[in-house]
């Protein structure tokens, strides 16, 4: 099982920035496929970034442009950095991980709170 804990969601005005951070002491963290979902009170948990272990990577498509998923292997640690955030953003960023090929993955961490609003 990994473990996952992430950090860096807040409130944050329209067209602001966020860099969520998911941090783990996973084994081979270099073969992990990782990825970004998120939910919201009003929407099922939806697939938002993905990065595979060798760092090809996947957005959705309302997001492209805006949010970049990357990973520092030395560090251990995935990000989701979030620019020209919409209120549509708002909602829980749940981070996601495993060593298997299919999204979502089986691995989750806590959450993390991301509320755009002005």
């Amino acid at each position: 099982q990994v473990q996952l804990v992430e950090s860096g969601g807040g409130l944050v005005q329209p067209g602001g920035s966020l860099r969520l951070v998911c941090a783990t002491s996973a084994q081979s963290f270099e073969f992990l496929n990782m990825g970004w979902y998120r939910q919201s009170p009003k929407t099922e948990r939806e697939f938002v970034a993905a990065i595979t272990g060798r760092g090809s990577t996947t957005v959705l498509d309302s997001v492209k442009g805006r949010f970049t998923i990357s990973k520092d292997n030395n560090k251990k640690t995935l990000y989701l950095q979030m620019n020209n955030l919409k209120p549509a953003d708002t909602g829980v960023y749940f981070c996601n991980a495993g060593y298997t090929a299919d999204y979502p993955l089986p691995n989750w961490g806590q959450g993390t709170q991301v509320t755009v609003s002005s």
